[in-house]
């Protein structure tokens, strides 16, 4: 059992004023590995104080020397990555290899991404030639309340830290209690990087307590959060009452468009995809749609992939998929596998249960339905699992009805050979992004949805821009 990890507050660590124990649970045993405490209110408040009070100092700092820190940073994370994957992978249950090779690197790459996008940043910019004058400073929002999930812990804890940081905001964390010692580490490498104290804070706690508390917080400027729709819908009612910013990255539902016309590896590729952190991405291609006359032998190509994808503890070396994060998610995946076996949908792989020889962790069968149509729950909820629904299409056009017929509008993909198709059908998907051939996004391209996968953007300069306030000036004198 790891000992107890106190909270990060105001450039100390410090024993939690109130609250009361929470153990971390291996995905891949059931067993209890570490303890945490989940703050309350004098907690929260402490914490935001600490923000508060560092503000002012943070704002003023020359982006320059807030780039200086950021880099130090950079430094100190890259010297702990092995580290860092370690602990993801035992909070949260992903295979050891894959930890190393994706989880713990998103991390850096983000951190590198925002560097470089604030070095060329314009905090003060002209309005236009027509108005010498005029000047527009984007000045940071304020105190920030950062809500991240335990799915991709380094990869969101980045996205919102790292923004606001090189906006010059000041934060308090409050990450999942799934999945928190990969952001107790994290505070760490904050501490020996040398932040001011105060700019960076992080307390331990759940959604109902530290959560509510921070979206309902009068001194908070902005919330970011990343999670369920549920929990982004309530964020924003409780944080309406002080009309502070809120900034939500919620679910997806994305659907895989594959013409008959895709290359050969296209149906292997997006079933991987799927299948990738055991289904527990946002922006997973969870709907493949495809063209009618290449239809079965797509189904046949995923099943063949479901059958061959090895299953194993995240400790284990290897390529295999590991567990989903907790009893709650085994649950509600395998209430959702029975659904659509009790809807119609043709069972092509995988199915209800734990795989062969795993009678304990929070193990799912790689699970192919085929012939499911989109008014099924399991091609209208978020599954968060390793289940894939194939449906077929005749035209271009339905295809895209189809896609589009969700409530969601996170991440699309198309497969084609065609470009002036693939380019026509992007931009008649409603998603906040799309993916096409199997080439994934640049390296600051900004990460967000529209409809129910929320608002706003994450990554590059869209990221920072996020934490920033836009005040016009008339009138202004000298260079």
């Amino acid at each position: 059992m790891l000992e107890k990890r106190d909270f990060y507050i105001g450039g100390e660590w410090t024993a939690p004023a109130a609250g009361s124990d929470f153990e971390v649970i291996d995905p891949s045993t059931e067993d209890a590995f570490a303890v945490i405490s989940l703050g309350g209110q004098a907690d929260t408040d402490r914490a935001v104080a600490a923000a508060r009070d560092a503000f002012p100092g943070w704002m003023e700092t020359p982006p320059a020397d807030r780039i200086a820190v950021l880099e130090r940073l950079y430094d100190v994370y890259k010297s702990r990555m092995d580290e860092m994957a370690a602990v993801i992978s035992r909070e949260m249950g992903a295979p050891i290899d894959m930890a190393k090779a994706q989880q713990a690197p998103a991390g850096l790459g983000h951190i590198k991404n925002f560097i470089r996008a604030a070095r060329d940043f314009a905090f003060e910019r002209p309005l236009g030639p027509h108005a010498p004058d005029d000047r527009i400073l984007m000045e940071p929002v304020g105190v920030c309340g950062l809500i991240t999930p335990w799915n991709w812990p380094m990869n969101q804890v980045t996205l919102k830290v790292i923004a606001a940081m090189a906006a010059g905001c000041t934060m308090v964390l409050k990450p999942s209690e799934i999945a928190p010692l990969s952001s107790a580490l994290f505070a760490e490498m904050v501490d020996a990087a040398g932040f001011p104290p105060g700019v960076f804070n992080l307390v331990n706690g759940d959604g109902p307590g530290v959560g509510t508390q921070l979206s309902a917080h009068p001194d908070v400027d902005m919330i970011s959060f990343t999670g369920s729709t549920r929990a982004g819908i309530a964020i924003s009612k409780t944080a309406a009452d002080t009309l502070k910013r809120v900034h939500l990255e919620l679910g997806g539902k994305g659907a895989n468009l594959v013409f008959a016309d895709a290359d050969e590896k296209a149906v292997k590729r997006g079933t991987l995809h799927c299948f990738n952190n055991t289904g527990q991405s946002c922006n997973a291609p969870t709907r493949m749609l495809v063209e009618a006359s290449a239809y079965e032998q797509a189904v046949e190509t995923a099943r063949a992939v479901a059958e061959k994808m090895a299953v194993g503890p995240a400790d284990a070396e290897g390529r295999h998929m590991g567990p989903v994060v907790s009893q709650a998610q085994f649950d509600k995946v395998q209430d959702l596998i029975q659904k659509g076996i009790d809807e119609g949908a043709r069972l092509v792989a995988g199915g209800p249960g734990r795989p062969e020889g795993f009678n304990r962790g929070w193990f799912v069968r790689p699970t192919v339905f085929a012939d499911v149509t989109n008014d099924m729950t399991i091609a209208r909820e978020e599954i968060f699992g390793p289940v894939l629904s194939i449906m077929p299409f005749e035209t271009e056009e339905e295809a895209i009805a189809i896609a589009n017929d969700t409530p969601y509008g996170l991440t699309n993909y198309v497969q084609s050979a065609d470009a002036a198709r693939r380019n026509r059908v992007a931009r008649r998907l409603r998603s906040g992004m799309v993916e096409m051939n199997g080439q994934p996004r640049g390296a600051g391209s900004p990460f967000g949805g529209m409809k129910a996968s929320g608002n706003g953007r994450e990554g590059g300069v869209w990221g920072i821009e996020d934490f920033l306030e836009v005040k016009a000036v008339s009138g202004w004198g000298g260079a």
